[in-house]
């Protein structure tokens, strides 16, 4: 492969990138797409209107977006995105710093000791093989060889007191946070999964029996995590048609209609009055059957009495079987999906193994075409060579 070829290599990747580029910029301004694009809240765009000038730029690509992103400080992503986004911008702007660094050493050290490490005449540079620019043109047991080992310390030690100042800055500011911010009931709460059953015993009484003998003086109180129940599929539905019925205009709504909540696919249309009470004696706990009731899951909520106590007990190994007593941090509040707190630990635990092994398998399919394609440039070198 010579020099013309690699720069076709990068300029398809470059305008694969540019393509990529334009689809992110466009999808970022669609109204539904507003909770997903993390970029929207952190550059705080005014709303636009709904006006002819308006869909026309939603669907023409942009580019005001990448320097308002980057000129976005550490303080107005820790206000809109947390610490773990600061963390991860730190680590994008430290893999750069890397990158450039990495570049310059190599592009006016490296590659002029490689091109120059034979005596030979050479082409013009775009006629060139890669061949010479690489350690294989350097002579056996010349001096220019040190050359190679000098790069290679520079960058790693760049690299490292890069990473070490980032770290610094990173702990101090995640120390920052957690003493400069109030009080959270998540600091002293942990989210325990994988509570074993017992025959004798409740969820909630294996907690209680469990947390009360191992920390004593720091157990507060818990609270368990509950399956769904009927109630919490009529409010789901309820929501459901709530949103249906807001986005139709309320002059084509007709007030004499009765008012119907979805109770899902086994329970149909139940028309409610408007009268509290009635409302109030549809929906009573009493009056569900003991199916229909919330069921506990084996996960909890543990509440300690300090945020010490919690930090240890979410680190500590609870038990010698790694699928029970699972404890971790609890998240906030606002960040926790129930419905994945009802799945089994044992599940999840095969959920995440079958995501790796669907992620290495999708990287050896990527690398047959990728393989096949790099057979087909180095056909000439393959006929040379037979």
């Amino acid at each position: 492969m010579d020099v013309s070829d690699l720069l076709t290599s990068a300029g398809i990747n470059i305008a694969i990138c540019v393509v990529l580029l334009s689809l992110y910029s466009i999808l970022r301004k669609q109204p539904g797409n507003a909770c997903v694009y993390f970029t929207r809240r952190l550059v705080s765009e005014p709303v636009r209107g709904t006006g002819a000038i308006s869909c026309f730029e939603r669907f023409v690509p942009s580019t005001g977006w990448i320097a308002k992103a980057w000129q976005a400080t550490d303080e107005e992503i820790l206000a809109v995105g947390g610490v773990d986004a600061v963390a991860f911008m730190r680590i994008v702007v430290f893999s750069i710093r890397v990158f450039i660094i990495a570049a310059v050493i190599c592009l006016f050290i490296v590659l002029p000791v490689n091109y120059y490490g034979q005596d030979m005449q050479h082409k013009e540079i775009h006629s060139e093989s890669l061949e010479v620019f690489t350690i294989g043109n350097v002579k056996e047991d010349s001096k220019w060889l040190w050359v190679h080992c000098l790069a290679l310390y520079l960058i790693s030690c760049s690299a490292c007191v890069l990473l070490y100042f980032e770290y610094k800055n990173i702990t101090k500011m995640r120390l920052a946070h957690i003493t400069g911010s109030p009080p959270n009931p998540s600091h002293f709460t942990v989210l325990v999964r994988g509570v074993p059953w017992s025959p004798d015993n409740s969820y909630s009484n294996s907690v209680e029996q469990f947390f009360s003998t191992y920390y004593p003086e720091s157990y507060l109180s818990h609270q368990m995590v509950y399956g769904s129940c009927t109630v919490d599929k009529l409010m789901k539905d309820a929501e459901r048609m709530y949103r249906m019925l807001k986005s139709i205009d309320p002059r084509f709504l007709d007030r004499s209609l009765p008012y119907c909540i979805p109770g899902g696919a086994a329970h149909p249309f139940m028309v409610l009055n408007l009268r509290a009470d009635s409302v109030s004696s549809s929906t009573s706990m009493d009056r569900l059957q003991p199916s229909q009731r919330r069921k506990e899951c084996p996960a909890a909520f543990v509440f300690f009495r300090t945020r010490y106590a919690a930090l240890v007990a979410a680190q500590v190994l609870q038990s010698s079987n790694p699928m029970l007593w699972v404890t971790e941090l609890a998240p906030e509040p606002h960040d926790v999906y129930w419905s994945n707190l009802s799945i089994p630990y044992k599940q999840v635990w095969l959920r995440k193994i079958t995501t790796l092994i669907a992620s290495v398998v999708f990287m050896f399919l990527f690398l047959l075409p990728v393989t096949f394609v790099q057979g087909l440039t180095q056909l000439e070198h393959l006929d040379q060579l037979s």
